[in-house]
This record gives C-alpha cells, structure tokens and sequence, in this order.
C-alpha cells in the first residue's frame, strides 16, 4: 500500500507515540520510513528580537540543535533497526514547520504523513496553534494523525 512513509517528530512524549505508530505501520507495508525533526533557523539579525550574540555562540547555539535533531532520529533508526524497518533520518532548517514538513515528503515522495495531535478545542487551539492543523489543509499527500489517549475526568 505505502512504500514511503514520512513521520515528523519533535521528541515530544507526544510524537514518540507517532513515531511507534509510523514503524508499526511501516513494518507491516514493507515500507521505508522517513524520520523528519525541523528545527527553527536561528535569528538572523538583530531586528529579529534577542540579544546580540557574536558569530561563533550563533554557530554552537545551531550546532546544540542541529546534534539534538540527529540524537532523536538515531534514537528512531534504531528503534526501526530493531523491528526490521528502514529508517531515514532527515533534519530541515525553517522556521515554518508545517511548510518544511510538506516540502520533506513532497521532497521525499512520501505517500502518507504520520504526525501527533494534542488535539486541542476551541480557543486553546487558536492560542497554541497547530501544525498538524496547518500539514492537514495545505498537504495534497494522505496524512494520518495520531492522538494519544487522555484519561477521562
């Protein structure tokens, strides 16, 4: 059915339980899984907001990001290793998250999209915002949105 399955994760709590869906699912298509972390640019210029830096903290600053992205994806590799899944590990650098995610799996030629929700209602999503939201309504690829349970109050 799917032959490249793109997941993106942040590391969250929340997206290592899309990440376990997508290598199940992967696993059970034979297909190959794409890992995605986007991580955000660093300020480019003073007008962006925070204190100067000099060059050499912008650099050590992008490079703690860059080294945390590929820790998480490792972590991923492995864990498709460990069931038999081919794993991909990809990093993109934007600022626009639900933007860098189409791009990677249109990129990739992925065929569906795996990413959590916290599934958010009412005024807490227009506050927080979501990027699945954004992935759902600009992406032309299938995406499947994984929530975690919540316990019932």
């Amino acid at each position: 059915m799917y032959e490249r399955i793109l997941v993106a994760t942040d590391g969250s709590e929340l997206s290592n339980h899309a990440v376990q869906h997508a290598l199940n699912l992967a696993k059970s298509c034979k297909a190959k899984l794409i890992a995605l972390r986007v991580i955000p640019r660093y300020r480019q210029s003073y007008l962006e907001g925070g204190p100067l830096l000099d060059k050499e903290m912008d650099s050590r600053v992008e490079a703690q990001w860059l080294e945390h992205a590929q820790s998480e994806l490792a972590a991923v590799k492995q864990a498709g290793k460990d069931i038999g899944v081919s794993v991909k590990a990809v990093v993109a650098k934007s600022d626009l998250v639900a933007d860098a995610i189409i791009a990677a799996a249109e990129k990739q030629q992925a065929q569906l999209i795996v990413m959590s929700s916290h599934g958010r209602k009412g005024y807490k999503r227009l506050l927080l915002g979501s990027e699945t939201q954004h992935v759902l309504t600009q992406s032309e690829i299938p995406i499947l949105v994984i929530r975690k349970k919540t316990k019932k109050k």
